[in-house]
């Protein structure tokens, strides 16, 4: 679950949307977006190697997988079955 208490979220958020543009400066390019998370993740893993740490961050990549498909791609899905039809 991807959600952290509201207070805490002004640490990170001013930094995420300037990514987020230099991103959407980039166009649409899932190598930039790729490059960028795993950079993250690297970075975040490289401070506590263990393969513990190594399976909680293949973990989070799993929920942000699962979180995407519910939030961003199912409604989506949805909309284009309102304006297609069903199959």
């Amino acid at each position: 679950m991807p959600y952290i208490r509201p207070e805490l979220r002004p640490e990170y958020d001013p930094e995420i949307d300037q990514l987020i543009l230099r991103l959407q400066d980039h166009g649409y390019n899932p190598g930039d977006l790729n490059y960028v998370l795993t950079r993250i993740a690297q970075g975040f893993a490289r401070r506590h190697r263990s393969y513990g740490t190594f399976n909680e961050v293949m973990g989070v990549f799993s929920c942000v997988a699962q979180e995407f498909y519910r939030r961003v791609v199912v409604p989506y899905e949805n909309e284009k079955i309102g304006e297609h039809g069903d199959v």
